[in-house]
């Protein structure tokens, strides 16, 4: 499949799963998260005190906020993106909950205070996923960048709904497939 076929399908996949996950409902988004909590709990359990790297919630994506209020409490510590400049990998600060926040890039809530941080586990949301691990973004690019100059030992965990599985993402090469995916059916 040529490149601007593979963009055109893309944003027609990516226009129906976030369709689909806002027409799930909060209430059954609010349950499958549960799910997903515990899963990702269980696999910090036995890790040693990490830095994870997670994302504010948007367009009823997983919310991992009380994950990392927990994973704090247990010595973790936590850094939020920050999209800095057009097409450029993102920017990790520091985040303990109650620190100040102001509007970031469609308006999502990013530190105000620019303490850079490199997480080495990184919780990605997914719009989409495969088999392969490869996920569907919203497109920008900038999980993309951001993942290909992390250090090969960042641990990248996906987590989105199930109902966002695709047989393919018609991976490209600057594709880079997640270490691990968690829905609300794993596990």
């Amino acid at each position: 499949m040529k490149w601007s076929e593979v963009t055109k399908w893309r944003r027609s996949q990516r226009e129906r799963l976030l369709d689909e996950r806002i027409q799930a409902g909060h209430a059954q988004r609010t349950l499958w998260g549960q799910k997903i909590q515990l899963q990702l709990q269980d696999w910090f359990a036995d890790k040693p005190a990490m830095n994870v790297g997670f994302y504010w919630p948007f367009k009823g994506e997983f919310d991992a906020r009380p994950l990392i209020e927990q994973l704090i409490g247990q010595g973790h510590t936590a850094a939020l993106p920050v999209v800095t400049e057009p097409r450029t990998p993102l920017e990790f600060r520091s985040y303990t909950p109650g620190d100040e926040l102001v509007p970031g890039i469609w308006k999502i809530p990013v530190p105000k205070r620019r303490d850079v941080d490199e997480p080495n586990v990184l919780i990605v949301p997914l719009v989409g996923f495969d088999d392969a691990n490869y996920r569907l973004g919203y497109g920008g690019g900038y999980y993309d960048r951001t993942l290909a100059q992390l250090p090969a030992d960042t641990v990248t965990l996906g987590v989105g709904f199930s109902s966002a599985h695709l047989s393919t993402i018609q991976p490209q090469d600057f594709d880079i497939p997640m270490t691990h995916i968690f829905t609300e059916m794993t596990g």
